[in-house]
């Protein structure tokens, strides 16, 4: 039997560019003020993921007009249990900018951030452009100059971190800060789905991990990342820094919390908190 035209459900019109605008907006001034708004989704709930990304690509788009500098992308949600808890199947991303960089042992002022916490992470710098036609691990490997430990320090512009997919994706993947390693490693002989991690708070071990717990092997993020961006004609290129997602649990931080990360076999990065 036909179905009955009336009986239909309208279908969900996606939201104006003003909308979009005005949250993204708000996620600005959140960042400006330092004071966190309430979650995205709850004034739109019908919201896509291609819609969360419209706000996160409008922000992109006026930092950069201002002056900011993309040095690369930071993948997030690569823990499966994370992705269930949201209910999605995939890990999303954000942009990384260079006044987001803080250098290796320096001090980060809490104030500068809203509700931070910190995880350990595998840090892709890229010798070339992935080809998207033929992402096999070899394809990853080559296109990659070298790996780093790093810190990322995840931030909220949404109260209490209450938080899901729409408002993490429009608030460029909870993006906070981030800190290098110095010491390059190439991938030659380096297994990364084994690479053990410790993350320690004030010289007390916080946080366990390997390199498995991120979609299996960080590599297979950085594939991901390398097919999205191709897709988005924003393809990764040369010194492009690609920060992972988490190898264990991520940790939350105050001041005068002294942080370091050990990545077995890639090294150690370190960060104050004042």
């Amino acid at each position: 039997m036909a179905a009955n035209p009336a009986m239909t459900a309208p279908q969900q019109l996606p939201p104006s560019p003003d909308v979009i605008e005005h949250h993204a907006a708000r996620l600005r001034e959140a960042l400006k003020t330092a004071q966190p708004i309430p979650p995205i989704r709850l004034e739109l709930p019908d919201a896509s993921i291609d819609d969360a990304y419209a706000i996160q690509s409008a922000n992109t788009s006026f930092w950069e007009a201002a002056g900011r500098v993309a040095v690369g992308a930071k993948i997030g949600l690569t823990a499966r249990s994370v992705q269930k808890q949201l209910g999605v199947d995939q890990p999303d991303f954000g942009t990384l900018f260079a006044d987001m960089a803080v250098f290796d042992g320096d001090s980060v002022l809490a104030a500068r951030l809203i509700q931070p916490k910190v995880e350990a992470e595998i840090a892709f710098v890229m010798a070339r452009t992935p080809d998207a036609s033929r992402l096999t691990v070899a394809e990853l490997i080559s296109a990659t100059d070298y790996v780093l430990p790093a810190i990322e320090i995840v931030d909220s512009r949404i109260a209490d971190w209450n938080i899901r997919i729409i408002d993490t994706i429009a608030d460029n993947a909870s993006s906070g800060l981030f800190v290098l390693g110095t010491t390059p490693v190439k991938l030659d002989g380096l297994d990364l789905r084994l690479c053990g991690m410790v993350l320690e708070s004030n010289g007390d071990p916080v946080s366990f991990g390997a390199g498995a717990a991120c979609l299996g092997n960080p590599l297979n993020a950085l594939g991901w990342l390398a097919a999205k961006m191709a897709s988005l004609n924003r393809p990764l290129v040369r010194g492009d820094i690609v920060l992972s997602g988490a190898l264990g649990p991520m940790v939350p931080v105050k001041a005068g919390d002294a942080i370091s990360a050990r990545i077995e076999g890639v090294g150690a990065v370190r960060v104050r908190f004042e």
